[in-house]
């Protein structure tokens, strides 16, 4: 797991997560996971893994600002969610959950990481292919609506991926670090 700068925190996400985690959620997708679903997978899946990103600023109390989750499906990494709530968007949050997931998916012995995104989230796109993520494929009507979606994958899972990622790391901290100056609370 990455530690995360001052005053951000990952860890892992619990049951009592999940009321904050579902405000995220319907602002963040346009159909929303159900609540028992998250209760599913925190409570009950032992493949997945699922962790909350927070935020304290002074004495005000913790607030989860992110999330993101995986599957473990054998050597696979399966890319579940990332969201981060619409206040804190565009300040490299996302990145963030992301590396964490990857880094979490090497601690579970992944040799591919693959996910799937609306064809028309471009930003998402965007943010995979900054981490290498290439399209490989797509799932026509797979979300409600009929939306078709991409399949991402990045492959393999090596000492040389590890490399990028580690300096993928050290940039972005180093930009989270710069980027709280002037941080105006939750």
């Amino acid at each position: 797991m990455i530690k995360a700068p001052r005053p951000y925190r990952l860890r892992p996400m619990r049951l009592s997560d999940i009321s904050s985690v579902m405000a995220i959620e319907r602002s963040a997708f346009p159909v929303p996971w159900k609540e028992s679903a998250y209760h599913y997978e925190v409570a009950e899946n032992r493949l997945a893994s699922y962790q909350v990103l927070t935020i304290e600023i002074a004495d005000l109390p913790s607030k989860i600002i992110g999330y993101a989750g995986f599957w473990m499906l054998v050597d696979e990494a399966h890319i579940s969610t990332i969201a981060v709530a619409n206040k804190w968007l565009r300040r490299g949050l996302g990145h963030l959950l992301l590396l964490n997931i990857l880094f979490l998916a090497y601690k579970s012995d992944a040799t591919m990481a693959t996910l799937e995104v609306r064809r028309s989230n471009t930003v998402a796109q965007e943010l995979y292919r900054n981490y290498r993520f290439e399209v490989v494929g797509g799932r026509r009507r797979y979300y409600q609506g009929n939306e078709d979606a991409l399949i991402m994958t990045v492959e393999p899972l090596d000492s040389a991926y590890r490399s990028f990622l580690n300096r993928k790391r050290k940039e972005l901290l180093q930009r989270l670090s710069k980027d709280l100056v002037g941080l105006d609370g939750p």
